[in-house]
């Protein structure tokens, strides 16, 4: 095992550039997971980390070693891609252990790794079949068995469960992290999948066009985040926006929206009076309360376990969440009351929260 430590990394294909100086430090044996949407460069980066991508500027060390001209094959990494990439002619046995074979291990080595993978992966039954003969799940499974057997210093996946289906990505999610529990290999995870980072990673690192906006631990970046992209990028359903402006100049402060309403806030920002801003609140936070803010309810999805509705108020629709089992129906008024001690407000124009 071994650390990552990326250090103002560029990367730039001709005068397009797609990483703008990003800094990482990835401890010993952390479960790392990079995050954020289509083209914000973060498969670059780990397959810059692979050695599948040069370097334009900057440093990548694994371990003491820096890595940026050393062959991939040389990093002592193993990588798990999104499509498999299992050899369709070989046996499960014998994708496992090729990598193995191509470095001169004998026959009892190589059995011997891979019936340690089989076990921890639970494909012992599987050794003898074809990728052809496998679900999606299992392909998946023996495509990190073949990993594991190499036991590298790191494990690199890219989008690995983005070909299966809701209930096999769930399931597949857990064997992971258990997989991680296990072994405590240092591992670096690229996902757009929010929910994928929030419940496997140790850290989160939250990229948007080529850039760092937040690194940290799952909950923290929920309940804590820097800005707005951050903000509404984590948590689903999404944390809710209305524009307005900070009013701080009577007894209780609030974020006054375009049609009048005022959004309950406490303790107040650091920021003038008059400063545009955007209110946030989680769906979660927002009660329905008889001395709450009037909305119109639009639509109501019960989910089983919670209802969430989308309701109308301060000339935006917003998303609430209930655990209760209300019975709400379209088009009738309800009153809702944000909860003031965990709104949060951002600068309009930057974007960049705004703190007590």
């Amino acid at each position: 095992m071994a650390s990552v430590t990326i250090r103002d990394v560029r990367k730039a294909f001709g005068a397009a550039q797609i990483l703008h100086g990003v800094s990482i430090d990835i401890q010993d044996g952390e479960f790392v997971i990079l995050v954020g949407p289509s083209g914000c460069g973060k498969s670059t980066l780990l397959r810059m980390i692979a050695g599948l991508e040069q370097i334009s500027a900057g440093e990548i060390a694994i371990g003491s070693r820096v890595v940026n001209d050393v062959p991939p094959k040389e990093r002592d990494i193993a990588m798990v891609f999104q499509n498999y990439a299992l050899y369709p002619h070989m046996s499960v046995r014998d994708n496992m252990g090729f990598s193995l074979k191509l470095k001169g291990a004998n026959k009892a080595t190589i059995d011997q790794h891979v019936k340690k993978a089989a076990d921890i992966l639970d494909l012992g039954r599987y050794l003898d079949r074809y990728p052809r003969q496998l679900s999606g799940g299992q392909r998946q499974r023996v495509a990190m068995g073949r990993a594991i057997v190499r036991d590298p210093q790191v494990f690199l996946f890219d989008e690995p469960l983005s070909n299966l289906d809701a209930k096999l990505r769930v399931a597949m999610r857990a064997e992971i992290k258990e997989l991680h529990q296990r072994l405590k290999t240092t591992t670096v995870y690229v996902t757009h999948d929010q929910i994928e980072a929030m419940t496997m990673a140790d850290k989160i690192v939250v990229m948007h066009a080529g850039k760092i906006e937040q690194i940290g631990a799952p909950l923290d970046l929920y309940d804590d985040p820097a800005n707005l992209f951050v903000a509404g990028f984590i948590g689903s359903p999404a944390m809710n926006f209305i524009e307005g402006t900070l009013d701080t100049s009577g007894a209780a402060p609030a974020v006054v929206a375009a049609d009048g309403t005022r959004l309950p806030l406490s303790p107040a920002p650091a920021a003038a009076n008059g400063t545009k801003v955007v209110y946030g609140t989680r769906p979660e936070h927002i009660m329905l309360a008889d001395d709450g803010l009037p909305a119109e309810v639009v639509v109501v999805e019960p989910t089983g376990a919670e209802i969430q509705v989308l309701a109308r108020l301060g000339g935006k629709e917003i998303t609430a969440v209930f655990r209760e089992r209300h019975p709400l129906r379209p088009g009738e008024t309800i009153h809702l009351k944000p909860r003031a001690d965990l709104a949060l407000v951002f600068e309009k124009d930057s974007g960049r929260r705004l703190r007590a």
